[in-house]
């Protein structure tokens, strides 16, 4: 179906049919985010590339990202991640995990605007084995017994699974949990599986990371594709106001854009929204979260995200697939004690005092990254640090971290994230099933202090 209508603008502005043209642009951003990424990860053969293959099934990590993993901004080297697309235009399908025996696990389940509908796990479900049946939007069926419905808000539904490791030496464990993570079509349960070949899609862009590729997209591209999403993946119900204002620029769901039918004023405004939006996420970026100690840390509306649009597409660029904060809190470090960027070269040391080491239920870390959210190769190929590494603590108890590109010395390094030799640094703490005071924001990680620039010794 091709839309007849071809915009409004004589009933508007031109600086609104600009404001409304960038409003778009941050609404969908995140919806085509997902959509690069979910193309990109599923036109890979399976077992040909950790985490990539085709959907309708887990594709693992068998190890942490190695240091040229480009298909996803910020993974955490934490856990070991089991990744499912899920394709539920033709039927639901059934996720299952086994009995973790207490280890921590998270199946968190995406739809297509990046909110978390469900998220299977040791909080939620608990670590004994379980079914699920996930089905599309208006699916009336049966499900076999002993397996939960849950019903899905889009076709397509991401899960980024995690299960807890602790460190290479723990894989073998990480590996036979894996084994049991389980999709099946609805039609197929019960029955053995069976071969299903694959072809891949020549039109996909497997040589630009996904980020890149949304982030470049032009005008026209993105919008039509948008109203193309749209079709399978309707927008919320809460969405109303927006697709209202959508459609005074000849937007609409469910109806295919055609571009050089729209009003010429309109097409000039929705040409300009990409870059204008790139530079609202990016001015908005310190004040999307509250702001402590150099740490910005968002508990409110992450995960599931209401009408926050400019705050879901925020974290949808930063780091796609950000869970509920009772799962996880991710602090990101924003400035240094005295307020600057971090950089690479400087050194740096963050101090814990016994009493506040970060309050987790499960376990936390801190990640290095470089300011595009990759991680940067190493010496000794560390990404992250934290509880469950050997740390040396103080006779006090407290805690010293070194954050530097130069080891700090044999004495040292089993404190030290190495950071790039260069460039601004993306420093990310993960806390694992946070305690209250993290949620209520009586805890943040203390400041990050400068410790040396280059060519100073200290």
């Amino acid at each position: 179906m091709t839309a007849t209508l071809t915009g409004l603008s004589g009933s508007l502005t031109t600086q609104e049919i600009l404001q409304i043209g960038v409003e778009a642009y941050i609404y969908f951003y995140p919806l085509i985010s997902m959509d690069v990424t979910r193309r990109v990860i599923t036109n890979v053969p399976p077992g040909v590339k950790s985490g990539l293959g085709p959907m309708n099934r887990f594709n693992h990590f068998l190890s942490y990202p190695a240091a040229d993993f480009r298909e996803v901004v910020r993974p955490n080297f934490d856990t070991l991640y089991s990744i499912g697309w899920l394709d539920l235009t033709r039927e639901p399908v059934i996720v299952s995990a086994p009995d973790t025996a207490g280890r921590y696990y998270l199946l968190p389940m995406m739809d297509m605007w990046t909110d978390v509908f469900a998220a299977p796990g040791k909080r939620t479900s608990g670590t004994e084995a379980v079914h699920f049946a996930i089905a599309p939007p208006g699916w009336q069926g049966r499900i076999p017994r002993d397996v939960e419905l849950i019903q899905a808000p889009t076709s397509y539904v991401w899960i980024i699974g995690r299960t807890q490791t602790n460190g290479p030496s723990d894989y073998d464990a990480v590996h036979r949990i894996q084994a049991g993570y389980r999709i099946k079509p609805l039609s197929q349960w019960g029955k053995l599986p069976g071969a299903t070949a694959f072809q891949p899609d020549p039109s996909v862009d497997m040589k630009t990371p996904p980020l890149e590729q949304v982030n470049t997209m032009p005008a026209q591209t993105y919008f039509t594709y948008a109203s193309e999403l749209m079709k399978l993946n309707p927008p919320h119900l809460t969405d109303w106001s927006t697709i209202a204002r959508l459609k005074r620029l000849g937007i609409r769901p469910g109806v295919s854009l055609s571009w050089d039918r729209l009003d010429s004023t309109i097409r000039q405004a929705l040409s300009q929204a990409p870059e204008t939006g790139q530079a609202v996420m990016s001015a908005r970026l310190p004040s999307v979260a509250p702001v402590v100690n150099g740490w910005q840390i968002s508990t409110e509306t992450m995960g599931v995200y209401g009408n926050s649009y400019l705050k879901r597409a925020i974290v949808a660029r930063m780091g796609l697939g950000a869970n509920q904060p009772d799962d996880a809190v991710y602090p990101l470090n924003l400035a240094d004690a005295d307020g600057h960027p971090l950089m690479g070269g400087h050194r740096y040391a963050m101090h814990f005092d016994k009493r506040d080491l970060p309050p987790a239920d499960a376990f936390w870390s801190l990640t290095m990254y470089d300011s595009s959210g990759f991680q940067s190769a190493n010496p000794i190929n560390r990404f992250a640090i934290g509880d469950r590494d050997p740390l040396a603590y103080n006779s006090d108890g407290s805690l010293d971290l070194y954050i530097q590109h130069e080891s700090p010395g044999p004495e040292r390094e089993s404190n030290w994230l190495p950071s790039p030799a260069t460039g601004p640094l993306g420093m990310t703490m993960r806390l694992y099933a946070p305690r209250v005071q993290v949620l209520d924001g009586r805890w943040a990680p203390p400041a990050v202090h400068l410790v040396a620039v280059p060519g100073e010794r200290k």
